[in-house]
């Protein structure tokens, strides 16, 4: 910390070609250990690599070569317009970094989430300390690895450790917080950052709920909606967490589900390459307890050794069900029945607020009323995982690239 704070003093990361240079050697980083990141991935979830490749490497390329073209306009003085107090002056917003930033990874992709936000603190003069998640251990020691080949070392560090590192690192006072992660951690995160008044981004989690109505095409439905809850073995914030329609709606979408989960990952979808497994034991008994109280339509195998737990469809659930109680962050997909689409956004309505709401209709009326009648960080329309901002628990402030 002391050596982040004498870096910034110095004023090195004013410099905007300084900036430049420390981005350019960060897309450096990710393109010559493309292979090594993706194994590390491997060996933490049984990442298949070319999911690897897709939602960690290919983002993080993106992102920065984005920073690295626009740092430079970003970065310069931003004029007003007068008023009648102002109006023979010049007024200008100046962009000023905040100081010594700590950015707190996840593990559900613990190498695209531990870095996202080091290159936009990097892009707008920050010094920044680094805390991957410990739940990904062979991805956390590649970033303490490379990180200090690639950045200046007094500028930018990795800390490693578990819980009690977390712990040691909030009581330090920072100038910003990034955090990534589960809303019980974040709450002990906003609570430490309010001590100092340091300001804060809290990306969590929280239910997306689909709404399906018997006007789409219930093939490309099934397609999306299973290729949402897949991607990660389902421990994505944003993937589909459970299905709203009616009875028939919900039939011929089992069969579409079951046809295309048979021809994606086959007969023994254990033996398929591209499936992860879940993280670890802990998590692994958290999803298998979901399994009880509802109706298994589709799936339901679990394989303890392997971690594994097989793509499930559960039926005829209550609210009242586990699986209704929390973020499910798992391959586990409930479908609940409801009337009409008015039902699906008064059970929406009585809940948290959702983190993204998906909508299958053709019906312009319909994808009306979900805009206009429900609260979320983001909609979506005949189609998932879309990038998102957050409401109530879920984000603080919302996650767009211009604000950092």
């Amino acid at each position: 910390m002391q050596k982040a704070r004498a870096a910034f003093a110095s004023g090195k990361t004013r410099d905007v070609s300084f900036r430049v240079r420390q981005l350019e050697n960060l897309l450096r980083m990710y393109e010559e250990n493309e292979a090594d990141l993706m194994n590390a991935l491997y060996k933490d979830l049984r990442k298949p690599k070319p999911e690897a490749k897709l939602m960690e490497i290919e983002v993080l390329k993106s992102d920065v070569r984005t920073m690295i073209q626009n740092c430079k306009e970003w970065s310069k003085p931003q004029r007003v317009p007068k008023t009648l107090v102002t109006m023979m002056d010049t007024p200008v917003i100046l962009q000023d970094p905040y100081g010594v930033v700590l950015v707190i990874g996840s593990w559900n992709y613990p190498v695209q989430l531990s870095l996202i936000p080091v290159s936009g603190a990097i892009a707008a003069g920050n010094c920044v300390i680094i805390k991957p998640s410990e739940i990904a251990p062979a991805s956390s020691k590649l970033l303490e690895e490379l990180i200090p080949r690639y950045l200046d070392s007094e500028c930018f560090q990795v800390v490693t450790g578990g819980p009690s590192t977390v712990q040691e690192l909030l009581k330090q006072k920072f100038d910003y917080i990034f955090f990534t992660g589960s809303t019980n951690i974040g709450k002990l995160v906003r609570e430490a950052a309010n001590k100092h008044l340091t300001p804060v981004t809290l990306e969590l989690g929280g239910k997306s709920p689909v709404y399906v109505d018997e006007s789409v095409d219930m093939t490309i439905a099934a397609r999306r909606i299973i290729w949402g809850k897949m991607v990660n073995c389902g421990q994505t914030c944003i993937a589909p967490d459970y299905v709203l329609c009616n009875k028939s709606t919900r039939d011929r979408l089992i069969d579409k589900i079951r046809e295309i989960l048979i021809e994606w990952y086959g007969e023994d979808p254990q033996s398929s390459p591209d499936l992860c497994r879940i993280v670890n034991v802990r998590h692994f008994q958290r999803l298998q307890a979901m399994l009880g109280g509802s109706k298994i339509a589709i799936g339901g195998k679990v394989d303890a050794d392997d971690l594994w737990i097989e793509p499930t469809v559960l039926i005829d659930v209550k609210p009242t069900d586990p699986v209704m109680q929390e973020e499910i962050f798992g391959p586990i997909l409930p479908i609940l029945e409801v009337e009409s689409a008015y039902d699906a956004i008064q059970f929406i309505n009585a809940r948290e607020k959702a983190l993204t709401i998906y909508i299958f209709s053709r019906s312009a009326k319909t994808q009306q009323a979900f805009l206009e009648e429900t609260s979320c960080g983001s909609v979506c329309v005949n189609d998932t995982m879309m990038q998102f901002t957050g409401r109530s628990r879920l984000a603080c402030t919302s996650f767009l690239k211009t604000r950092n």
